[in-house]
């Protein structure tokens, strides 16, 4: 599996559409308009591209430059989060995990650089130089310290594993919205963080307040 070694690095600025730099990530981004990092993005259900059907996406990251975003409701096929860790080497193959970390989901983040891995997080946990704050009490750290510290049972509070992610270059997704691909809301942590994967989109599209079957593909975003 070539996951290992190289799956969390510290994030690329210009792989992930150029989203995470400190301008993209600092507070002046809370003033400006129409940019929707911290929201969700939710698939429309005439969404035409297979790999985001029902998706509901956490974005990290979204300018005139681009955007990115971590899928949160797509788990990833046939590997756990220990195995994960075993291949990775930051646990042999016996040991015993804290049980904080048999709570982090291992998911599809998204059709970018799956080989990949991003570690969405509470702020509980914060890595100097490392660690980027998305949102108000949400984080994202790629590098193998925040895996080391969820085996230890020294991680975050919350916590889930993507591998890849989802990019738009600078345009696409607004392209994408105003051809009604998408819909957004607001975030929260049962939305990232929930255990329950499979309910996530019918509750994000319910806290938009719309049932699915009330959609058709020529409605627009909310």
């Amino acid at each position: 599996m070539r996951t290992a070694r190289k799956t969390l690095q510290k994030p690329s600025l210009r792989s992930a559409r150029r989203g995470l730099s400190s301008e993209g990530l600092s507070g002046d981004r809370f003033s400006r308009q129409g940019f929707l990092d911290g929201q969700m993005l939710i698939a429309s259900p005439g969404m035409q591209d297979e790999r985001f059907a029902r998706s509901v996406i956490y974005m990290c990251a979204h300018s005139s430059e681009g955007a990115m975003g971590i899928i949160v409701n797509q788990p990833a096929a046939h590997i756990s989060f220990r195995d994960l860790l075993v291949k990775l080497d930051v646990v042999p193959d016996k040991i015993q995990l804290p049980h904080s970390a048999g709570d982090v989901t291992v998911l599809k983040g998204g059709p970018v650089e799956t080989e990949r891995g991003f570690v969405l997080h509470s702020a509980d946990f914060f890595i100097e130089n490392s660690t980027l704050p998305i949102d108000e009490g949400i984080c994202l750290t790629a590098t193998i310290d925040i895996l080391k510290a969820i085996a230890r049972g020294d991680g975050p509070a919350s916590a889930i594993l993507a591998l890849g992610y989802a990019g738009w270059s600078p345009g696409q997704l607004e392209s994408e919205m105003q051809s009604n691909g998408w819909l957004h809301c607001s975030a929260d942590l049962e939305l990232i963080f929930g255990a329950d994967i499979d309910a996530k989109y019918n509750r994000a599209m319910r806290k938009i307040g719309i049932r699915p079957g009330m959609l058709s593909s020529e409605i627009g975003h909310a």
